[in-house]
């Protein structure tokens, strides 16, 4: 009996570790998640006046006079600014008393992010005898000072690069690490996909050797996948995969590929490039070359002296011809200046002939012939269209029994992003046109700028303006600012504004005016220079400003937008004439 007991508090001690390792994982791992800080709304900006530094609000009120050399905001919803004067740094709140006194602080810049949010939104870098550390910003240190220096990591939010005792590492936002700290360099692979954008990116790493440096490769969750003993590691970022990543690797001049740990081609090759169109790899051996699929296997043996992929087959060249094979590696009967072309639609392939020129034209899935082949260019666009392109470049639209469904004499001819729209243009005329999904025309405008937001399209140039829906129903602009309270309104070529019950508020008096912007200042134009109104109806800045470079500028109060660098900006009163 005393023996079963035994055994019995030796299995729960066991359970008890192993319960607690699992836990301790969990912990960890849950260190290592992080959500990057969103900005619901702009309530802060920076106001430059001469080459003195502010802020103002979103009232256009004056929260920061401008008095210092610069100020930057980390966070434009939150009111920590650091404010920077000869030698000396201070951060401010909005009532203008300083804060966070107890650290020397400044913002961690982004590095080759597209955004006008050009700092990590929720930490700060601290000093603290020439070591730093990080803090939020409410002022509660996440990490010590225990730093030599503390940088974002480029393309990713969230992730910054850490030196201590001369090597890199990576750590998140919340102070967790990511990335040991035990690398000479660290690089993102640049894996990005619209849904997580750099969320399963690993890392490139490398530590130096008498040899030179050496690289290896760390998966997005840190873990080791390759020992630092490659001359090269690139990532095949085409391949969209969460799971895998599928690695260019060379070794002492000689590359192969491996997905994850597992080697699918041996370092044997002089180069690997990836084929996106067919997921294969062309491989190189002494001056010959062969295919390789996603999986590693040889489909075309390496002995041809120059292979070209068209669409959906491979021409291997020799001395004596040209073999041509399928996308699966087999040999196929078919004229070597014949190439044909997948479309996102399984009933059409392009057909492109280049016995005598090269022409393209349209054949089913069963290979007859739909449209013939005397077109520069073909492209799919969708249902049963095409865009074509003539011997004088000129474009257009035809479906697919060859009727010509917009005119082909259009010099540029293109989808809108995000939408079924289809916009052309015509550059004698300055003439653009805007087309439905069913290739009818529903608007035409000279000297037109189209825009595309989230919930319609602006098409508008010097002297009209109009909306579409995302169905190409023309309108109102009542229905596309439904929280406004004046609309622009047009009346013998003067502009004025008017309430949402169509009551003339603003007299017809503008030259140009547009909506209100969402801080509430509608700009307007009078003899060629710009100024603003508010939701009362009042000029808060009368059209005095000569702004040539903008083309429409966006006001805050008396303040106007100025776009400058890297997506930065200010807001000004001066008159700048040209936006530096």
């Amino acid at each position: 009996m005393k023996k079963r007991y035994i055994i019995i508090i030796v299995i729960l001690l066991i359970l008890a570790v192993v319960a607690g390792i699992v836990g301790y994982q969990i912990i960890i791992e849950n260190g290592k998640n992080y959500e990057i800080t969103k900005v619901e709304q702009y309530n802060y900006f920076v106001l430059k006046q001469g080459d003195m530094y502010g802020v103002i609000d979103r009232n256009g009120n004056t929260v920061i006079s401008p008095q210092y050399s610069e100020i930057r905001i980390p966070n434009p919803e939150k009111s920590v600014f650091i404010c920077y004067q000869e030698n000396s740094v201070t951060t401010l709140n909005e009532k203008n008393e300083k804060i966070l006194t107890e650290y020397n602080i400044e913002p961690i810049r982004l590095k080759n992010i597209s955004s006008d949010l050009m700092y990590e939104k929720s930490v700060l870098k601290y000093e603290q005898d020439g070591k730093y550390g990080l803090i939020n910003l409410d002022g509660k240190q996440i990490t010590k000072p225990i730093y030599e220096d503390i940088d974002s990591l480029t393309y990713k939010e969230g992730a910054l690069i850490v030196k201590k005792d001369g090597k890199y590492g990576v750590i998140n936002i919340k102070g967790n690490k990511l990335v040991e700290i035990m690398y000479d360099n660290i690089q993102l692979d640049e894996y990005y996909d619209n849904d997580d954008q750099t969320k399963y990116a690993g890392y490139i790493v490398s530590v130096k050797t008498e040899d030179g440096y050496r690289y290896g490769y760390l998966n997005n969750k840190g873990k080791e996948i390759l020992k630092t003993e490659y001359n090269e590691i690139s990532r095949v970022t085409q391949i969209k995969d969460t799971e895998n990543s599928y690695l260019i690797c060379a070794k002492n001049g000689q590359y192969g590929l491996m997905k994850n740990e597992q080697e699918l081609i041996g370092n044997e090759y002089q180069s690997i490039e990836y084929d996106a169109t067919n997921e294969v790899f062309i491989i190189e051996k002494s001056k010959k070359y062969g295919i390789a699929n996603q999986e590693g296997k040889i489909i075309v043996p390496v002995q041809y002296n120059q292979i070209d992929i068209t669409g959906i087959y491979f021409y291997a060249q020799n001395e004596q011809d040209t073999v041509v094979y399928n996308s699966n590696g087999t040999q196929v009967d078919v004229n070597p200046n014949i190439a044909i072309v997948n479309t996102n639609n399984e009933k059409y392939k392009i057909r492109i002939n280049n016995e005598d020129g090269t022409k393209y034209g349209v054949i089913n899935q069963n290979g007859q012939q739909l449209i013939e082949e005397k077109y520069n260019y073909i492209e799919y666009l969708h249902d049963n269209y095409f865009i074509v392109s003539n011997e004088n470049s000129k474009q257009g639209i035809i479906d697919d029994k060859g009727n010509e469904k917009v005119e082909i004499n259009k010099d540029s001819l293109q989808k809108l992003q995000g939408t079924d729209f289809i916009q052309t243009s015509i550059i004698d005329t300055k003439m653009t046109q805007i087309y439905n999904k069913n290739i009818e025309q529903i608007c035409e405008m000279q000297n037109a700028t189209v825009d595309v937001e989230e919930n319609y399209i602006k098409v508008y140039n010097e002297t009209e303006t109009k909306y579409f829906s995302k169905e190409g129903k023309e309108i109102e602009n009542t229905e596309v600012y439904p929280n406004n309270k004046l609309f622009v309104k047009v009346k013998d070529n003067k502009y004025g504004f008017v309430d949402s019950n169509g009551k003339l508020i603003v007299d017809y008096k503008y030259d140009k005016a547009y909506e209100f912007n969402e801080y509430g200042y509608a700009t307007v134009k009078s003899d060629g220079k710009w100024g603003a109104i508010n939701e009362q109806g009042e000029e808060v800045a009368p059209p005095t400003y000569e702004i040539k470079e903008q083309s429409m500028p966006s006001f805050i109060g008396k303040y106007y937008k100025v776009i400058y660098g890297f997506g930065e900006f200010y807001y000004t009163s001066e008159d700048l004439g040209t936006a530096p």
